[in-house]
């Protein structure tokens, strides 16, 4: 009899997180209003897309770096 209730027990847990779960995922699915222009679906195929992301990463590393103050 208690592994009856264990086992009634332990599905009604699963059963509870697998609720929650499937909810977190579908909030999390919902597209944002207001979202930047970068954060827009990828366009091109995945080279122009690998190039576009090579192109963006080398343009960032060329700026400079603000120097911190010394503040002595």
């Amino acid at each position: 009899m208690r592994a009856i209730f264990g086992v009634l027990g332990l599905l009604v847990v699963v059963a509870i997180v697998g609720v929650l779960a499937k909810q977190q995922l579908s909030a999390g699915a919902k597209p944002r209003t207001g979202a930047p222009a970068e954060a827009a679906a990828p366009v091109g195929t995945p080279r122009q897309q690998v190039q576009q992301v090579e192109q963006a990463v080398q343009g960032l590393m060329q700026q400079a770096r603000p120097m911190p103050e010394n503040d002595k």
